[in-house]
């Protein structure tokens, strides 16, 4: 797909909970770290210049989280964009520890919750984090103590908006009741819409939708998403993204590479628009579900 501009602002804007407003088209950062999301990238130059072109791109979201690496990730972005562009939203996660590559447990707690907070503010450079989302309900941990742990940090400054991650319409429903959630990230491509009734919830309550592995499709290319990307001179992926990006006026894909061209190939999905048949073409491909 050849483009002149490559802009994360031609996906259109969505705003978190009326406080901040960022392009439809984020980046997320897991990837670059090493195996496993596990230590430091092997390339860090090259971790580093993705997350500077990022930037260039006018991507003004960052996922992140202090279990990547674990903490590694969150030191590149500040040691790649520190003092940050002005817009610049940086999202990152607490809820889980890390023994090992590949390898995750959880703790939700409040002291650890508390914990992880405080080492983000200090790992990203920052006074107050705009968004911190619960990584994944802890299963021994009440939810609503957990939750409850955000608001009070979110009370004391630290946090100014708090999302959820790996929940179900349950769980925001419960957290709303504590805590305004601006954001739920949950696994979704349009290959696998096990969470279409969260999709559309949260565009009925305008909270941004941000989901993870969006890029599942390339594992169920065939023939339906060939072809609409050959009508369109894109690539399979850039075709995937701007089905999400039409999916919901809410929806806020994070596509994450260690590639400097990877990035520049999903930024250009910002500009793809897709005819109602081929979305309806694609809304009929039958769902792949995922791994984490």
């Amino acid at each position: 797909m050849n483009r002149k501009e490559i802009s994360a602002s031609l996906a259109g804007d969505v705003s978190l909970g009326g406080e901040l407003t960022v392009h439809r088209l984020g980046f997320g950062a897991m990837r670059l770290t090493g195996e496993g999301i596990w230590g430091p990238p092997k390339d860090r130059k090259g971790a580093l210049a993705v997350l500077r072109r990022a930037v260039e791109l006018n991507i003004n979201f960052i996922d992140t989280a202090d279990s990547y690496g674990p903490h590694v990730n969150e030191e590149l972005i500040a040691e790649a964009l520190f003092p940050y562009p002005s817009g610049l939203v940086i999202a990152t996660k607490g809820g889980w520890n890390r023994p090992g590559p590949n390898q995750w447990t959880h703790d939700a707690s409040p002291s650890h919750l508390r914990e992880a907070v405080e080492g983000s503010l200090k790992r990203l450079r920052l006074d107050r984090i705009d968004v911190y989302q619960l990584h994944v309900p802890d299963p021994v941990v009440s939810f609503g103590s957990s939750v409850e742990t955000l608001a009070k940090l979110r009370n004391e400054g630290k946090i100014r908006l708090v999302g959820l991650s790996n929940v179900t319409q349950e769980h925001i429903e419960r957290a709303r009741k504590i805590v305004p959630i601006v954001s739920v990230q949950n696994r979704y491509s349009f290959a696998d819409r096990e969470w279409d009734h969260v999709v559309d919830y949260c565009q009925r309550n305008e909270i941004a939708f941000i989901p993870w592995f969006p890029l599942a499709a390339g594992r169920v290319a065939g023939k339906v998403l060939d072809r609409i990307a050959q009508a369109h001179d894109a690539s399979p992926t850039q075709v995937a993204l701007a089905w999400l990006l039409r999916r919901s006026p809410t929806m806020l894909p994070i596509p994450g590479t260690s590639s400097v061209e990877h990035l520049e190939q999903n930024v250009a999905a910002a500009s793809l628009r897709l005819t109602e048949e081929e979305y309806q073409q694609l809304a009929g491909v039958p769902e792949l579900v995922g791994s984490r």
